[in-house]
């Protein structure tokens, strides 16, 4: 498609380095304590393998591994560098957009989690894009 809202996301492999590789502070939207999902074990992986600071974001604002958490994006005070989304598709233009209104530096995207025009957006405002991956399988090849 030559059109640029036709153009689909590409992850650059250097920004998913940088981010892997830099201590940061990552607001995980949708991480919760349930075991069943994937969002506490790649959260755990972050804190304790990369040294990363895990703010929870979910719709109950429940703390998990040990750190207070937040119901909005907007609630967490400082600065947030990668907002690490674990919602569905037909969500995350809206948590997209809110990482975008709080100056965060980047949008993580998870395995199956895509949304070209809230990329877009995300890229238009500034922020480094990961899309449709795992911190987790990507730090492998790092």
């Amino acid at each position: 498609m030559s059109t640029e809202a036709g153009q689909r996301h590409v992850n650059d492999p250097a920004v998913i380095r940088r981010l892997l590789k830099t201590p940061a502070r990552w607001a995980v939207v949708g991480l919760t304590n349930n075991p069943s999902r994937v969002a506490p074990g790649v959260s755990r992986f972050l804190q304790d393998q990369l040294g990363m600071e895990i703010i929870p974001v979910s719709l109950s604002g429940e703390s998990v591994l040990g750190n207070a958490g937040h119901k909005l994006l907007a609630e967490i005070t400082g600065h947030v560098d990668v907002v690490d989304c674990f919602v569905n598709s037909q969500k995350v233009g809206d948590i997209v957009d809110q990482a975008i209104a709080i100056g965060a530096d980047a949008v993580w995207l998870q395995l199956g989690v895509v949304d070209e025009a809230a990329a877009r957006r995300a890229k238009a405002a500034g922020l480094d894009v990961v899309m449709d991956t795992c911190p987790k399988i990507e730090y492998r090849y790092r």
